[in-house]
């Protein structure tokens, strides 16, 4: 008995193995070969050209970053992304997700309607915001001169002044019906009998909300908070096709900059340097929120499936 036990085990195994086995080579070949490559490359000084580098200087590139200016202004420009998309974009997704939960007419069409953007690919998004922040004839100049607010008209993507946060507005209008759906999917989790119960109480609606809706809806907005941020750290489509990075390096990122260094000046061990750098601070983010947010989201998950087993 107790052999027939252990070779069902050992067939178990061997079952899952195969079925994993092709999933871990796509993860080896698409994601730790070219981490590999990338670490491998950022101690060289090479351009990408005559095969394997040969020029070995260390972590000079490393150092290198932290004297390159550019480079110290996309981390304070990212770190402007992010502070905004979880200060101004994660709050009108909730928002709109709270109110597109309500029993309004044709709230189906609005949440497709909201939802739209980001079906539309980066590159779609940023050609057409080129026209609305044209200066000439851009619909954004346009409606400030309809509403008597033409002071407030600039020249929104040549400006170093407002070109972040030009960026940002586009990033808003094409992530936020994703966060939105999200949200919407996390608040219709929450049992209906909860909110009736606190208004049976005597509770008004932002009590409500404060006490029953917003605590129940944490893990989601955890998740979506956490997508938020590495979205904004690893920004390149957008920016690339609406500035290219500049005016004068003013909205560029990481990500720019590495494609900058890599395929412009063809200075690909230092762009390796920079990739690694991106991958470095995403992987400590994320172990980091991983341990200290979402610790308690994964226990609660791992509990519920060990009642249901």
């Amino acid at each position: 008995m107790d052999r027939n036990l252990r070779r069902r085990r050992i067939s178990d195994r061997i079952t899952i193995g195969l079925f994993l086995l092709p999933a871990l080579v796509l993860f080896g070949v698409l994601v730790v070969v070219p981490i590999l490559v990338a670490a491998y490359t950022s101690l060289f000084r090479w351009n990408g050209f005559g095969g394997l580098p040969t020029d070995f200087i260390g972590l000079d590139n490393f150092v290198r970053l932290l004297d390159d200016p550019v480079f110290i202004g996309d981390l304070r420009r990212g770190a402007l992304l992010v502070v905004l998309s979880v200060t101004v974009q994660l709050p009108l997704a909730l928002g709109l997700a709270l109110l597109l939960n309500q029993k309004l007419r044709g709230r189906a069409v609005y949440r497709v309607l909201f939802f739209a953007p980001y079906v539309l690919s980066e590159v779609i998004t940023a050609v057409l915001f080129t026209m609305v922040f044209s200066p000439n004839r851009g619909l954004a100049n346009h409606v400030l001169g309809l509403v008597g607010l033409e002071s407030l008209s600039s020249t929104w993507l040549s400006d170093p002044a407002t070109v972040l946060y030009s960026v940002f507005l586009v990033m808003t209008w094409k992530y936020f019906g994703f966060h939105m759906i999200l949200l919407l999917a996390g608040r219709q989790n929450i049992p209906r009998e909860l909110h009736e119960a606190a208004a049976t109480d005597g509770a008004g609606g932002w009590q409500i909300f404060r006490h029953v809706t917003l605590p129940l809806l944490a893990p989601t907005i955890r998740i979506s908070m956490f997508l938020a941020v590495i979205g904004s750290i690893q920004l390149f489509d957008l920016v690339w096709v609406l500035t290219g990075g500049g005016p004068l390096n003013a909205s560029e990122t990481m990500a720019v900059t590495m494609f900058q260094y890599g395929f412009r000046r063809f200075e690909v061990g230092y762009a390796s340097a920079i990739s690694i750098a991106m991958f470095l601070i995403s992987l400590t983010f994320a172990v980091l929120y991983q341990r200290f947010i979402l610790r308690r989201d994964l226990e609660g998950a791992m509990t519920t499936m060990g009642d249901q087993r």
